[in-house]
């Protein structure tokens, strides 16, 4: 089943400074495959290559799970066991599978705790980064993984972020994902204050 394309367009609150171009939405047990409870970063990792696909920077299929654990054991990141598990991954190891398959550097910001999310740098630093690269963000904090595909202006009272979530299990249908939230405005309490974050900022490359 095809997957949606850029949901976040439909949604009724407009504004922020959001990802540039179009993505498709990954999350857990599309391709009649079951990772639920520890895939939430493999289909964030999917959303960002689909960008790159979308975009036009290359043609190479979505990587499956199988093959971004693949490409982690071959590049000495994980023991051969880590082939076929439901091991978590991470912001860096997001980084590494981008950089081994697409060529695509990425920036890693790393936070003690969730509250540093809506301080003027790190939120600066998100801004900054929709305006310039426009790629979609992973982040990853405590045992979850979304994916970040916009955030408030700078003049916003409040800081908000547009976010897509790689939780759902259920079918791609564009009304329940929005009205149940999956893909939608947050505020800064989404954020845990007792985990810490790192984010995955994947750059434009540098031949444009």
């Amino acid at each position: 089943m095809t997957s949606l394309i850029s949901p976040h367009l439909s949604l009724k609150r407009k504004g922020g400074i959001l990802v540039n171009g179009h993505y498709e939405y990954k999350h857990y047990m599309q391709d009649d495959f079951n990772d639920d409870g520890w895939g939430c970063a493999y289909r964030s990792l999917q959303t960002i290559v689909s960008w790159f696909r979308l975009q036009g920077f290359t043609a190479r299929p979505i990587p499956s799970h199988k093959e971004i654990q693949e490409c982690l054991v071959s590049l000495g990141d994980k023991p051969a066991s880590f082939v076929g598990s439901k091991q978590w991954i991470g912001s860096t190891e997001v980084s590494f599978v981008l950089e081994a398959l697409l060529g695509v550097s990425s920036r890693i910001i790393s936070m003690s705790n969730g509250a540093e999310m809506s301080s003027s740098e790190k939120l600066g630093s998100l801004q900054h980064h929709f305006k310039t690269n426009g790629t979609p963000v992973m982040v990853g904090g405590g045992v979850y993984a979304h994916t970040i595909i916009g955030v408030s202006e700078e003049e916003s009272e409040e800081p908000a972020f547009l976010i897509l979530d790689p939780h759902w299990t259920g079918a791609d249908e564009l009304k329940t994902i929005e009205k149940k939230g999956w893909v939608g405005w947050k505020d800064k309490k989404f954020w845990s204050t007792t985990d810490f974050y790192n984010l995955c900022l994947p750059l434009l490359p540098s031949s444009i």
